[in-house]
């Protein structure tokens, strides 16, 4: 099967290509899309074993000057450190601005890739190469790019759209069912604030836990409608100034869970997990959207086998700080993107503490 969703935005255009077994022809796509030169592929060690072979030869093959940046693995290392360590490289191989750069890797990796190819010579192209479901239906996608600080996820960064997203499918075979199922939070994501057809389906699967027991045709239809769904937001609001923000859907929580858990227990996508299950709880509380839209939320939420409670070492008054040095923090208020029902979501500075506080009292 092979999908190309253009992404169409007033500066630049670019193709998303969704395509099983797609990575062997990493190198002649690249070259359609107008690239030639210096290549600069990042990775990370995992990944570079399963996957650099192949994205290496077939760079290469089709003319390419191509070099290499392997990094350590982990939302740790999304650091300023790291983006030293790739620009060390891109110096030592003299990366001009006709060079591209090209993250072989899951969300970290393309982050990070991202704002290193956006601040080298003040921004070179960027090829985005997804190895994770999460990356692959949201990460990748969008042209955002950074690291963290120690106070926050993801302050530090740039807008820079890649040149050309490139999902192969088959590379999913190696992904850790963690990581599959981080992926599935966002899914669901945008089965709550865009596609209720999406939704729809993923009620009607029988289990979204591990990639076995999803038919291929599934696969398919998720990454579709997904990346068509991130690419339908993006392209009306580009740099996050209105309806983009639906797209932080479960994240206003989950990046705080993340943060005060170090990055290391709770990962991204279970952070989201759990911050959906409170989101659409706080939107019951406030009248927003029904108990039952709740529950078939939720319903689906546990199908993936996602956490559905908060850490037992957290404390909600640590959790309310977090909030506040949110990158959503508008004029002194928190910015919630709330469900009004299935296929659609507002964004909200309307929640105070008092519900937030009452909702997770009941999620420990």
């Amino acid at each position: 099967m092979k999908t190309v969703i253009p992404v169409e935005l007033p500066q630049t255009q670019y193709d998303i290509k969704i395509a099983t077994d797609g990575l062997q022809y990493l190198g002649p796509w690249l070259a359609a899309a107008g690239k030639a030169g210096k290549v600069l592929l990042v990775s990370n060690p995992a990944i570079f074993q399963h996957y650099g072979e192949t994205a290496l030869t077939s760079l290469t093959e089709a003319g390419f000057e191509v070099s290499q940046c392997v990094l350590p693995a982990g939302e740790q290392y999304k650091t300023l450190q790291s983006i030293e360590k790739i620009h060390s490289v891109a110096f030592d191989h003299h990366l001009e601005r006709s060079s591209t750069m090209v993250a072989l890797g899951g969300g970290v990796i393309g982050d990070m890739t991202g704002f290193a190819a956006a601040t080298w010579l003040r921004g070179i192209a960027v090829v985005q190469v997804p190895t994770s479901l999460l990356a692959m239906v949201d990460a990748a996608i969008g042209g955002k790019t950074g690291v963290n600080h120690p106070q926050g996820k993801n302050l530090i960064g740039a807008f820079h759209q890649p040149s050309l997203v490139l999902i192969d499918p088959s590379v999913l075979s190696t992904l850790p069912e963690r990581e599959f199922r981080a992926g599935m939070a966002e899914v669901i994501k945008y089965g709550i604030i865009w596609h209720e057809g999406l939704f729809h389906q993923l009620e009607q699967a029988e289990r979204l836990d591990q990639l076995c027991f999803v038919s291929e045709a599934l696969l398919h239809d998720i990454l579709k409608h997904s990346c068509q769904a991130k690419a339908d937001v993006v392209s009306q609001d580009e740099k996050e100034a209105g309806l983009r923000a639906i797209l932080n859907y479960g994240h206003t929580i989950g990046h705080a869970i993340e943060s005060l858990t170090g990055y290391k227990s709770v990962n991204h996508g279970e952070a989201v997990g759990i911050g959906m299950v409170a989101a659409g709880a706080i939107a019951t509380t406030m009248d927003l959207w029904p108990q039952t839209a709740t529950d078939r939320q939720l319903a689906i939420i546990q199908k993936t086998n996602l956490p559905t409670k908060l850490p037992a070492t957290l404390n909600i008054d640590a959790i309310l700080n977090a909030l506040r040095s949110d990158k959503k923090v508008k004029s002194g208020k928190v910015r919630f993107v709330l469900p009004k029902r299935i296929g659609e979501a507002c964004v909200t500075d309307q929640v105070t503490d008092d519900v937030i506080r009452s909702v997770l009292e009941t999620m420990f």
